[in-house]
């Protein structure tokens, strides 16, 4: 229960980043500058709390396998955060962490990509995970309550604007979950969630570096307003939000269904997301058919937790 506690929590820092984004969007602000400071901000911010926490030792652990931290921290922040501020240029807050919630069922799909040591007669062996499918029966209840509110609210939106927000969501979607447990598959036990949120946070700066030297050719630097709000994400969502969903993904350790209902709990963005966009931006409205959508959405949470819950005890009692 504290894994999902920590998850929700997370998700609700989370949702800054879809209203923000999207109020930078439409100040005219650049996706590239809303992606690449966010980073920038977080490598000073992380550093402060990984040195106060006397984790500098990540450095060794990087040094290791350079190159594995390169490419999957360019998965899982690149390949995540890039495509989320691309989308929040064309689609609402709501479209963007509506869309963004198939990460709910891409971290499941990804599962195969992982090995795991089974006892057998003949010994202990290494074998594929396999797909929890009984467990992504939840996760269509959270999601036909995500379409609901996205169906509700299509009257508001072209085909232009819904297939450039949510098309780079789902690159964003499975690219997320599937970082993240790489990076936990290469150092677990050796790095905590915030050695290993800076650390990825390090290893994708040659990403932003990149981008935001041809943004400021191209088209110049960020506004005052665009840098003091991406500080904001940085803080919440980047800072925030990464390390409590990290930590409860550690506690689900290698567990597939834990942390299928860790990544579940992330549905609570479109929930925080909407709620934020109706306070904070004009023209924002939910319709009856949003409100049951909404109920949905909370309803598969809540039975995601019920059922991690019950396999815990199940598994706690067999032990």
């Amino acid at each position: 229960m504290q894994a999902v506690a920590l998850g929700i929590l997370a998700s609700f820092f989370f949702a800054v980043t879809f209203v923000l984004n999207q109020l930078m969007a439409d100040a005219g602000g650049s996706w590239v500058w809303s992606a690449s400071l966010r980073f920038f901000f977080m490598v000073p911010l992380l550093m402060a709390i990984v040195w106060v926490r006397k984790g500098i030792r990540l450095f060794v652990e990087m040094r290791r396998h350079p190159w594995l931290w390169l490419w999957w921290s360019f998965v899982g922040f690149g390949l995540f955060y890039a495509p989320l501020c691309f989308a929040a240029a064309f689609s609402p807050a709501w479209l963007t962490a509506g869309a963004w919630q198939f990460t709910i069922i891409a971290g499941s799909l990804v599962v195969p990509l992982f090995d795991e040591l089974v006892a057998t007669p003949e010994g202990v062996v290494r074998r594929r995970k396999r797909i929890p499918w009984r467990r992504m029966g939840m996760s269509v209840i959270i999601l036909a309550g995500i379409g609901l509110m996205e169906w509700s609210q299509s009257t508001h939106v072209s085909l232009r604007e819904f297939l450039l927000g949510a098309l780079p969501i789902l690159v964003a979607a499975f690219a997320y979950p599937l970082g993240n447990r790489k990076m936990m598959e290469l150092c677990t036990g050796r790095v905590n969630a915030y050695q290993r949120t800076l650390g990825m946070t390090i290893a994708s700066l040659p990403l932003w570096l990149v981008l935001s030297v041809g943004q400021l050719v191209a088209q110049g630097g960020p506004s005052a307003g665009q840098t003091l709000q991406s500080l904001i994400v940085a803080l919440s969502s980047g800072v925030i939000a990464t390390v409590l969903f990290f930590r409860a993904t550690d506690l689900a350790g290698g567990d597939v269904h834990q942390l299928a209902t860790v990544e579940a709990t992330q549905s609570g963005e479109v929930v925080f997301a909407l709620i934020g966009e109706l306070l904070v931006i004009p023209g924002t409205h939910i319709s009856i058919e949003g409100l049951v959508g909404l109920g949905l959405v909370v309803l598969g949470m809540i039975l995601h937790s019920l059922v991690s819950v019950r396999s815990t005890h199940a598994t706690s009692g067999a032990a």
